[in-house]
């Protein structure tokens, strides 16, 4: 028996009220006591494919000398480094801003944009080939500049912890590269902007298209991740707001949250997704099958989607469980679809509530990119029961997907009834919102 810290119906009228002081996980017949302090409190046994194994522990076991207190982005980088891989807790305090000074700060030398638009534009560049020359490579080295300074390396046994409900960070790109046991929580996260993005012709069948780097938080060749009661969203840049050049949205985004080349066992909980158009991937590319067979196990459970165009989330190769999420579109948005089915993938989507404004049919939730199997049970739509899989194949034949993803999820914290899924979510899921 599973209970989940904080979220069982027994407990819910407390939890509305403000979480208890004091969380237990319950496994087996036996309880473990979680500490008092959300920034030394460990996934849950059994909660999600983040709980497999060894479990996700993050920084809880790092002593006094490796717990940081930040409220600059010069000092979340420094706690970052400091003490390598050795367990450590870096709580951030307000909002930082890893873009204080501006776009212009990152800019190289000559490089202008208006004489970039002049070089490229397809009435004198065409879009037979990509663009090249001295505004390009000023552009590239522009935007090596901006790279350099957004990213931040996460170690091996850490925990990113905001302090409060309005805690966060502002432009910065969170990079999981290749290690094991991270925790992220209860931090407002603003999608970064690309300063610099770039114009390729040749792209969206020689029309071209403006493409940009940097997502929020990027698990690559990880192990063992928990993202929970975090707030992803555009925020202050949303695309309502880029002007259009070349004919193209002058996009500046990249996704919220992506995991990728060959991470493993990854739990994303209780967060807020909110505005945002290429929201996550689970594996970012059908040739990376060296890399993500057998791996990408990724759970998603109480999580609310909002604003969202598209990838919630696309995935590739992973077993992924996605249960009790809430996804809502709103009338009047730009909305492409909810879950991408694409290669190799093995998707079961069980027990999430959809909100969707009249007129727009539940037979676009699923989008079919490759041929693969996947599990829709017991998803309500306005609150009604509806066969995703059963809806989509009648109203889009061409894209006909096969029923039934191969696997039974058994790392599960506790699953609500999809009806409820609005009230419980809304109420707790998102930052300033941890037991």
């Amino acid at each position: 028996m599973n209970v989940r810290k904080c979220h069982d119906h027994a407990m819910r009228a407390v939890v509305l009220a403000g979480c208890t002081a004091l969380v237990l996980s319950l496994t087996g017949t036996g309880a473990q006591a979680q500490p008092r302090d959300a920034a030394r409190q460990t996934l849950g046994a059994g909660d999600g494919w983040g709980a497999y194994g060894t479990g996700t522990t993050g920084g809880a076991q790092a002593d006094a000398e490796h717990v940081y207190t930040v409220t600059t982005w010069e000092q979340f980088r420094a706690a970052l480094k400091n003490g390598g891989s050795a367990p450590k807790i870096i709580k951030v305090k307000g909002m930082i801003d890893a873009v204080s000074e501006g776009c212009d700060a990152f800019a190289a030398e000559g490089y202008d944009f208006q004489k970039y638009l002049a070089a490229y534009d397809p009435a004198v560049w065409g879009h037979d080939k990509p663009v090249s020359g001295e505004q390009e490579e000023l552009r590239a080295a522009s935007a090596a500049g901006q790279d350099k300074a957004i990213k931040a390396t996460v170690p091996a046994n850490t925990t990113i912890i905001g302090v409060g409900k309005n805690s966060g960070i502002l432009g910065g790109s969170l990079q999981i590269k290749g290690v094991d046991n991270v925790i992220v929580r209860n931090l407002t996260i603003e999608a970064p902007v690309d300063c610099f993005p770039q114009w390729d012709p040749t792209d969206d069948n020689k029309t071209g298209a403006w493409n940009s780097e940097y997502d929020g938080v990027v698990v690559y060749g990880s192990t063992h991740v928990w993202i929970d009661h975090n707030t992803l969203t555009d925020g202050r840049h949303p695309d309502s707001s880029l002007p259009s050049y070349f004919g193209k949205v002058f996009q500046r985004h990249d996704g919220l949250l992506d995991v990728v080349r060959g991470s493993n066992y990854v739990t994303v909980s209780w967060n807020s997704f909110n505005d945002h158009d290429k929201t996550m991937l689970i594996g970012n590319s059908d040739s990376a099958t060296a890399d993500d067979t057998g791996k990408l196990k990724v759970t998603l459970h109480h999580n609310r989607f909002e604003g969202i165009v598209e990838r919630a989330p696309r995935v590739r190769f992973g077993q992924v469980d996605s249960y009790n999420n809430h996804f809502v579109v709103t009338k009047g948005q730009k909305w492409g679809y909810v879950y991408g089915i694409g290669k190799e993938s093995r998707l079961v989507a069980e027990h999430n509530a959809f909100t969707l404004a009249q007129g727009i049919s539940p037979a676009k939730i699923l989008k079919k990119w490759n041929e693969a199997p996947v599990t829709a049970n017991g998803n309500v739509v306005n609150g009604k029961a509806v066969d995703l899989i059963a809806v989509h194949n009648a109203e889009i034949p061409g894209e006909t997907l096969q029923s039934g993803a191969g696997w039974t999820p058994a790392l599960r914290a506790g699953v609500d009834p999809a009806k409820a899924v609005p009230g419980i979510v809304g109420a707790r899921a998102g930052a300033g919102r941890v037991c």
